[in-house]
């Protein structure tokens, strides 16, 4: 085996965010851009020598390119096996359950999420630790210091492989073993659902694989093992640009579903994924779900499925995430765990036992079968719930509704705004807080306002400024929060929530319309950015 040590110099900003290092292609199509990287990762990460480590990614532009070359520094590090998706492909919640299926020591996910693909877009990579879940904080903290000094990275010579053809080949002395990307997660699924249920229900179905990774997983699931009718899987195939789709399961980007979801000939269940294969959209006819209240419902009804017969340990939320699922925990007399954004501080949870089922508003839902969120899992156990019940999607949501009151809920998103703008509101408003509660906007008062901070109930570590609280009297409240997920300058993220135990038919709009209101008159959004209006209403 010949190893080569290429000399390199360290690029600006290799800082992995909350799901790893994401920039445009061009970016990563830099000499050394994506090796300085994965060298980093691997000078970082402990328990290389002799052991496995999962690769995969959502089928993006530049993805087996840089998988091939990851193999090839894999072997140069010591690794013994690497396990690698057929085609290139794992969505992420397979590669979190390949990791832990076979005792891996960690794996490089290829993914941007719901962000575009294409040659003019957007790349990323993540490294999952041995649970399964992405890397802690202090792990990404490393690889970044390491970023910063790397000046050589390491590959053993040879060619590409032929990442099509299952079985077993040798780079330098490390196996690299191509595996069938679906099966053992659709095995996983059977051993959580009733799907002998879900086919005898009768029900129809529409999903939106949106050109991306979940595809081929929804096809071999929902078509052959369910038996749902072909076609019953759309956009199916996945591309490296995504069709030109825009990979995130939104009411914007999924608006062709949610059409005939809402038109005359709709099915009974309609559901999309995105880019990776960790979101979901959920939609019944005539009734979308908003990943908050999909959460709390899931949370309520998870009973219903076989793999959750025995109850629930705890539920976990994001802290902008509606309080809906906290209500089903009280009721449930379970703990309720609000956490910062950003799926490792769940997996910690669910490592020590403390949770069973989690959740995003982003349109991530999860339990404690892998250690990220998981968009197919979330259809899967909507449509054991609709089977055992026999009611409609918008029946379950009305029944929600009246037993425990409704969380109207949005999120406007404002993109691609100027880092220093984004930076000059958010400071402003933290400026702000101490003299807030009190203060009235409209018919609101302010009850509390804070910078949101965590200390984790496993190993009592702290996370600060992980976003804006004002919180009404009443139980309503609005969340301000920049987003790390982007590629370029910031997202402005306002989550909106008004509580109401009882007035459960209103429209979204209107009753959020005060709490908009309120939150202009705080934050001044029109003032620092120049924008009227969000680019994204979700």
């Amino acid at each position: 085996m010949t190893v080569t040590t290429h000399p390199t110099t360290p690029y600006d900003g290799q800082k992995p965010g909350t799901s790893g290092l994401r920039k445009k292609v061009k970016v990563f199509q830099q000499p050394n851009y994506a090796e300085n990287f994965i060298q980093s990762v691997f000078d970082v990460v402990e328990g290389k020598e002799g052991a496995s480590l999962v690769i995969g990614g959502d089928g993006r532009f530049l993805n087996r390119e840089v998988i091939q070359q990851a193999i090839r520094m894999a072997a140069a590090a010591g690794y013994a096996r690497v396990i690698v998706g057929r085609g290139g492909i794992l969505s992420t919640p397979a590669a979190s359950n390949l990791i832990r299926l076979r005792g891996a020591s960690g794996g490089l996910v290829l993914s941007a999420s719901h962000n575009p693909g294409g040659p003019d877009e957007d790349f990323g990579i993540k490294y999952n630790i041995a649970n399964g879940g992405p890397a802690p904080e202090g792990v990404t903290e490393a690889i970044y210091q390491r970023t910063t000094t790397i000046g050589r990275w390491q590959a053993v010579d040879g060619p590409d492989i032929d990442l099509d053809q299952d079985g077993e080949v040798r780079v330098g002395g490390m196996v690299v073993e191509i595996v069938d990307p679906v099966a053992d997660y659709a095995a996983l699924m059977e051993q959580l659902f009733d799907f002998a249920a879900i086919r005898a229900a009768g029900l129809t179905v529409a999903f939106d694989a949106m050109s991306a990774v979940t595809g081929p997983y929804a096809t071999e699931i929902l078509e052959r093992r369910l038996g749902f009718a072909p076609g019953t899987v759309r956009n199916g195939k996945p591309l490296p640009d995504f069709g030109g789709h825009h990979p995130d399961p939104n009411l914007v980007h999924a608006r062709e579903l949610y059409d005939h979801m809402m038109g005359p000939n709709a099915p009974d269940f309609g559901a999309a994924s995105d880019g990776d294969g960790d979101r979901n959209l959920i939609i019944g006819r005539g009734r979308f779900v908003t990943p908050s209240d999909s959460l709390a419902i899931l949370a309520a009804n998870a009973h219903l499925a076989p793999g959750y017969a025995g109850g629930l340990k705890g539920i976990a939320r994001s802290m902008p995430t509606s309080a809906a699922a906290d209500r089903v925990a009280a009721k449930l007399g379970i703990p309720a765990f609000e956490t910062p954004t950003g799926w490792k501080f769940f997996g910690n949870l669910l490592d020590a036992g403390m949770a069973t089922i989690c959740g995003e508003e982003s349109a991530g839902t999860g339990s404690d079968h892998v250690r990220e969120k998981d968009g197919l899992w979330a259809v899967l156990l909507w449509l054991n719930i609709l089977a055992v019940c026999g009611q409609s999607v918008d029946a379950i949501v009305r029944e929600h509704y009246a037993t425990y009151g409704r969380n109207y809920y949005a999120r406007h998103d404002y993109e691609g705004v100027e880092t220093e703008r984004a930076d000059a509101l958010m400071a402003e408003l933290r400026g702000k807080l101490a003299d807030l509660p009190g203060q009235r906007f409209g018919d609101l008062v302010v009850e509390g306002a804070d910078d949101f901070a965590y200390t984790d109930p496993t190993d009592g570590s702290v996370s600060r400024n992980q976003g804006v609280r004002v919180l009404f009297e009443g139980g309503s409240r609005v969340v301000f929060r920049l987003s790390g997920t982007g590629t370029s300058g910031a997202t402005l993220r306002v989550y909106l929530e008004r509580y109401e135990p009882s007035d459960i038919d209103g429209d979204t709009t209107a009753m959020l319309q005060s709490i908009v209101d309120a939150a202009e008159d705080i934050a001044g959004i029109k003032r620092h950015t120049g924008r009227t209006q969000p680019d994204v209403v979700t």
